[in-house]
């Protein structure tokens, strides 16, 4: 039911108990965790000698601004919105742009045995200021089709895909890392432009969504992560999703809401959210402490999280296909490009 962020490139005392906890179902990895490829990949190894059970390790590797791993072969990923300004001139460009930009992020990741990025991102463009080149664009028909065209991507690598942040998260100002959120429309107008491309989405078969720290006050005063409504009666009666669904990080600002760590934890677990991301260590004991005696997410459904087998990373670089695709992506982000500069 958590999922948990780790100390450093090692893993620690602290690291090796918590991990070892049946209330943990997945690890998250960030930058703190990462100096080489050798060195990632000796850590992923450890944390699964820890785990026989299906055991997702995760990453937000979405490119842009929100990139962990950067260095020793990984390519620099360009943000979305270079896909979606691409759009604009040629769509079918930038449709072949998303299904690249996807292939090669997840391929490198499965190549170091890195099971799931939480991606793509689905907000719209539209001036909020933590998701903003994060997002493919403002329009949601086109977030939609180059948002499918991610998955793709993403799927041919054996990547599940986690479609974020439901149920929109593009259009309010705030950064929910820092402040609360609220956006005051009603779930018509919702559903005419933020929640479009997550229906897309859906209907592509997405494996998971993560939950928005925003509140909707037209249709429930809780934000999103921590309301039955958005949860139960949307997500899953309306939308018809049967996949996993996460919360977002229960250390942001935004979180708060819902009084300390447990209580946030247990806040998203009682509104019907699967796994519960806790990122910073100093707060996974609490965490843990606060859901023991509770059944953890089965562990069938979390194994669709997994990712499937992957060759290594000397194959991958060999293979013509990857050189492809590194050009590709890197031609999105030359100065002077169009897309560079839109």
């Amino acid at each position: 039911m958590l999922v948990i962020g780790l100390e450093g490139h090692e893993l620690s005392d602290r690291d090796v108990e918590r991990l070892a906890s049946p209330e943990v179902s997945g690890a998250i990895l960030f930058s703190r965790n990462f100096s080489a490829r050798a060195q990632l990949e000796d850590l992923i190894a450890g944390i699964r000698a820890l785990r026989d059970d299906p055991f997702p390790i995760c990453v937000d590797q979405e490119g842009g601004p929100v990139q962990r791993f950067k260095i020793d072969g990984f390519t620099r990923l360009p943000p979305l919105a270079r896909i979606g300004a691409l759009h604009d001139r040629d769509p079918a460009a930038a449709v072949r742009a998303a299904e690249t930009h996807a292939w090669l992020m997840a391929s490198e990741l499965r190549a170091c045995d890195v099971d799931l990025s939480f991606a793509p991102v689905l907000d719209l463009k539209r001036g909020n200021r933590v998701i903003g080149e994060r997002a493919f664009h403002a329009d949601p028909r086109v977030v939609g089709e180059l948002g499918m065209a991610y998955l793709r991507g993403m799927r041919s690598t054996g990547m599940a895909a986690t479609l974020k942040h439901f149920p929109g998260h593009g259009t309010v100002a705030e950064d929910t890392h820092v402040e609360a959120a609220t956006d005051p429309r009603d779930l018509q107008a919702l559903r005419d432009s933020d929640l479009a491309p997550f229906a897309d989405g859906f209907t592509a078969g997405a494996e998971a969504v993560m939950l928005a720290h925003v509140t909707y006050p037209a249709i429930d005063a809780a934000p999103a992560g921590y309301s039955k409504i958005w949860i139960d009666d949307i997500l899953r009666g309306e939308y018809d999703f049967r996949g996993l669904v996460f919360s977002d990080d229960v250390g942001m600002a935004a979180a708060e809401s819902a009084g300390g760590v447990g209580a946030r934890v247990n806040a998203h677990l009682d509104a019907g959210c699967d796994l519960v991301l806790v990122c910073a260590p100093r707060l996974v004991d609490e965490a843990i402490a606060s859901v023991r005696g509770r059944a953890p997410c089965e562990p069938a459904r979390v194994a669709a999280l997994c990712g499937a087998a992957a060759g290594d990373w000397q194959s991958l670089v060999g293979n013509p296909q990857h050189r492809s695709a590194v050009a590709a992506v890197r031609k999105l982000d030359e100065p002077g490009h169009p897309e560079r500069t839109a």
